[in-house]
């Protein structure tokens, strides 16, 4: 049998007894190494699929040793499947089944890649939780005097289901406003406190906002406090009213309606409600707070929403353009300077 140096112990069985045939008893045994001592390797990032969207930096955590060197290490494979899905996380068709501590670590994930912040993602990247975990991605929603707010993220706002609060106090929305579609869906059958307090809200507007109720028993039928302070609403509009089993307080502070003895008398008689002497406190709004996962979210909106958008001078530019004034001051100077 031929044996080469370069191959490691040969071992033979003989009458059930192991014995090596080429190496030294007394020898230590040889190291026997995976690779060659000149063997090297290189990590293609550039060759993934979502390199185009991914950072190389995303891939390792940088940290300082005690001698202050830089050092890295590659970062587990949850946090690049992590990062991978919250990267393409509008694509995801359902999280229903999803842990919901994966679940809240994912909606970080995709908060800081801006997903909810970008008008092309942000719909269905909050549809995609908002449908698998409801009140936990947002229970209470405050956008007192926030009207611009919900001008320019309404869409956004209408994807969060199962809402137990929702103010929009100060808002000025008038009776045709398109969130009132939004408020008396079945999506916010859950809601429990609603403050519509200075949002010019009439009679009209009061009918549409209970007519689901009225008509076909849903919407907001487990609603317990109604805030309809400073509205000109009146007499008339309290008969809507009505279709409110479970209201518990109403705040009408401030509107047309004469406090007087047929009023108090159809409180007590029709909805079970009795008049306060004193303002309530839950009614101050000292309480009023959003509540949940996407809080920060509210609040990156907000911050869009209050940035003044830079003039554009391109508009002038191209008028001068096209009557040709830049054209003759450009030649009227030049001649000038000659």
């Amino acid at each position: 049998m031929y044996l080469n140096e370069d191959c490691g112990a040969v071992y033979v069985r003989e009458k059930g007894a192991l014995r090596c045939v080429n190496a030294d008893t007394h020898a230590a045994p040889p190291q026997h190494r995976l690779f060659n001592r000149d063997f090297s390797f290189k990590l293609c990032i550039d060759a993934l699929p979502s390199a185009s969207h991914t950072k190389k930096s995303d891939f390792f955590i940088f940290t300082y040793n005690k001698e202050g060197s830089l050092r890295y290490s590659v970062k587990s494979l949850f946090d690049l499947s992590l990062q991978f899905i919250a990267d393409h996380i509008e694509h995801v068709d359902s999280l229903v089944g999803f842990p919901e501590q994966m679940a809240d670590k994912l909606f970080s994930a995709a908060e800081e890649r801006h997903k909810f912040i970008d008008p092309h993602t942000a719909s269905r990247a909050l549809q995609v939780f908002c449908e698998a975990y409801g009140e936990l991605v947002l229970k209470s929603l405050c956008l007192r005097n926030r009207s611009l707010l919900i001008s320019e993220r309404l869409d956004e706002i209408r994807m969060f289901q199962r809402l137990e609060s929702l103010d929009l106090n100060g808002c000025r929305l008038g009776d045709n406003h398109d969130i009132f579609k939004y408020i008396t869906s079945d999506v916010l059958s859950s809601l429990v406190k609603l403050f519509l307090g200075t949002n010019c809200l009439s009679d009209a507007g009061l009918q549409r906002l209970t007519a689901p109720v009225r008509v076909m028993k849903k919407g907001l039928e487990n609603l317990q406090l109604l805030d309809l302070s400073e509205n000109p609403i009146t007499e008339k509009g309290l008969g809507y009213l009505t279709c409110f089993q479970t209201l518990q307080k109403l705040d009408i502070s401030g509107t047309n309606v004469k406090v007087n003895l047929s009023v108090k008398e159809f409180f007590r008689n029709k909805m079970k409600l009795i008049l306060s002497e004193t303002p309530l406190k839950m009614f101050a709004h000292s309480d009023c707070k959003t509540e949940g996962w996407a809080e920060q979210v509210i609040n990156q909106w907000e911050i869009r929403a209050a940035e003044v958008p830079k003039k554009d001078n391109k508009p002038r530019t191209n008028a001068l353009r096209f009557y040709g004034r830049e054209k003759f001051v450009r030649e009227t100077l030049n001649s000038l300077s000659g």
